[in-house]
């Protein structure tokens, strides 16, 4: 049970390495074909409790679809448990044996900062080891993946018997994370240790949330690009894990708006959906009718009641 709770972890500190915090505005989108429609929705895939409900337009948008669609479910311990064996060596296989010298004892000069141990990491991948340590980054500004939205919206549909689908799969991914060639990895692992010595993960963190709780995307782009910019191997590994993922997710979705008429409620990491590469923009240039939901922010960055419910209409 422990392995599998720290599998879900490393997804998670995956998924936060790309991905923003949930107390932002304005990362809901209504997608219409003529014969149906679906929303997508931005999340971060750990959290807080004070986040929960989510704003009212969110929950009503959820309660509008048949199904819940998510890039994995984070909850299914059995399929996390079989997706771990392709993130980890065998022994007596280590990390130690997959990057440079260097490289390691700074890595282990880290762990203390965590509390975390060598033996929590030493048959880990360089890309799982480095993400454990992101996540552990995440979780020092008290962003939990317990508290993750995936999390939140997977409970809630299952205790409502609403079905819950995956883009993906947990194993899926798992084979995605470990396509990167033995040269990426090592770029990628010590470019984000790099990142996390100087402090510029925290930095990016704290920037991330800004962008969000203003609903600013172009904001949350240029952060990303600054860390691509700042971190060896980071523009590689967003290309492979983010942008390279999206075709195949079009067709699903697609195949949704075109072929069924159940609503459905869809929700991927925030990074996704934003930006020329994203999949709004995607649907957009295939010819659907997207609206972005308004969540009304008041003074303290929560969503206002006062918000645009789905299917209300609004001026563009």
């Amino acid at each position: 049970m422990e392995s599998q709770r720290k599998m879900r972890r490393i997804l998670a500190a995956l998924a936060a390495f790309i991905a923003i915090p949930v107390s932002a505005q304005n990362l809901l989108w209504e997608v219409s074909s003529l014969t149906n429609k679906v929303y997508l929705f931005g999340t971060i895939h750990a959290g807080k409790l004070s986040w929960y409900p989510l704003p009212k337009a969110v929950e009503d948008a959820l309660a509008d679809s048949k199904e819940l669609v998510v890039e994995a479910d984070v909850t299914d311990l059995d399929a996390i448990e079989k997706a771990g064996g392709v993130m980890a060596y065998q022994p007596p296989d280590q990390l130690k044996n997959h990057v440079a010298a260097k490289d390691y004892e700074r890595f282990l000069k880290l762990l203390p900062r965590y509390k975390l141990p060598e033996s929590a990491a030493m048959q880990m991948k360089p890309l799982v080891a480095t993400s454990l340590l992101v996540f552990a980054e995440w979780a020092r500004r008290g962003y939990i993946p317990d508290y993750g939205v995936d999390v939140y919206l997977i409970k809630k549909a299952r205790a409502e018997l609403k079905p819950v689908v995956e883009l993906e799969g947990t194993e899926q991914q798992a084979k995605l994370m470990d396509s990167l060639s033995d040269t990426e990895s090592r770029a990628l692992f010590a470019g984000t240790i790099g990142a996390l010595e100087s402090g510029l993960t925290g930095e990016q963190i704290d920037a991330m949330v800004e962008a969000w709780k203003i609903g600013d995307s172009r904001a949350f782009l240029d952060v990303s690009r600054r860390y691509n910019e700042n971190v060896p191997g980071a523009a590689e590994f967003e290309d492979v894990f983010v942008w390279s993922r999206h075709e195949a997710m079009l067709k699903k979705i697609q195949g949704w708006l075109d072929g069924s008429r159940d609503h459905r409620f869809i929700a991927v990491g925030a990074l996704h959906l934003v930006g020329p590469r994203g999949l709004v923009e995607m649907l957009k240039q295939r010819g659907y009718v997207v609206r972005q939901v308004f969540v009304a922010p008041t003074s303290s960055g929560q969503a206002s009641p006062a918000e645009t419910s789905p299917g209300e209409k609004k001026n563009e």
